[in-house]
């Protein structure tokens, strides 16, 4: 069977993430460590931490997954936005670490020309080596928006090939987010030139982490909208192929997937797990 979870909140404290985890019936999870929306964090403390990783370890639920929050920019042009991005990186590494957290995805920003993969790989150089040993950034693709960094297989090959520590790195393959950006998921000749396309450029041994999130937008639409599993422009079809390619079934699949009447996050883990049986 494969590995399939949810997002889950963190509120009260951390190590509640892992109950309400087990509470919807995750195999894994994904979490913030912080506050997404704002820049301060409160330090981590050793006890929270402590109390994380112990129930983890009595849960059986692995990995665990931390995102990065959304206002840090890899990319940025802006000095001052651009260093604070880094130091956040640097610090969620950390974070992540303290935790007993294996991989921290990462979006990796917008830039205005040309100059975004060069801005993104010298961060990464600086802050992914000062990570504690254990903690692997993985670079999330994007949905093709205007400006965004990382939208195609080709652009995230070069800037894992132009950083120092590839080693440290690796891919969280978004299935929205590849569709918006044109990569089609919705039969089995189309699935079968997106992963030779990712292999080519990137090497489908760096995909760590699968986001599995249908589409409201259409196939190259540059949309970054998530749908329930199987309701959107994917499709059950798609995902049920995808599902049961060898590439896909060792890996964390984490649903980011909206709550409604018509499903939650329980209700995508078991339409994942009924494509997948």
């Amino acid at each position: 069977m494969v590995r399939v979870g949810v997002h889950v909140s963190i509120a009260g404290s951390i190590a509640k993430a892992v109950e309400r985890a087990q509470g919807i019936g995750c195999d894994t999870f994904q979490v913030f460590s912080r506050n997404p929306r704002g820049w301060a964090a409160k330090p981590l403390a050793a006890e929270e931490a402590d109390a994380f990783r112990a129930a983890l370890a009595a849960s059986g639920m692995a990995p665990a997954v931390d995102h990065m929050p959304y206002l840090p920019n890899l990319a940025s042009p802006k000095d001052e936005l651009y260093e604070r991005s880094v130091a956040g990186l640097a610090d969620e590494l950390v974070r992540a670490a303290a935790l007993g957290i294996p991989f921290v995805v990462s979006h990796l920003g917008h830039h205005p020309g040309d100059g975004g993969e060069a801005r993104v790989i010298a961060a990464l150089d600086r802050a992914v080596p000062t990570a504690p040993p254990g903690v692997i950034l993985l670079v999330e693709n994007t949905a093709g928006e205007k400006n965004s960094v990382g939208s195609s297989f080709a652009a995230i090959g070069r800037i894992l090939e132009g950083c120092d520590c590839p080693g440290r790195l690796g891919v969280c393959l978004d299935t929205c987010h590849a569709f918006g950006a044109g990569y089609d998921l919705r039969n089995r000749d189309g699935i079968e030139e997106t992963l030779a396309a990712f292999d080519d450029a990137i090497g489908l041994e760096r995909l760590r982490v699968v986001h599995c999130n249908d589409s409201k937008g259409e196939l190259g639409s540059g949309l970054d909208r998530h749908e329930h599993v199987g309701l959107g422009k994917i499709g059950e079809e798609g995902f049920r192929l995808l599902l049961h390619r060898p590439e896909f079934r060792d890996l964390p699949l984490i649903c980011e997937t909206p709550e409604d009447g018509r499903r939650d996050g329980a209700g995508n883990i078991a339409k994942v797990r009924e494509l997948a049986s």
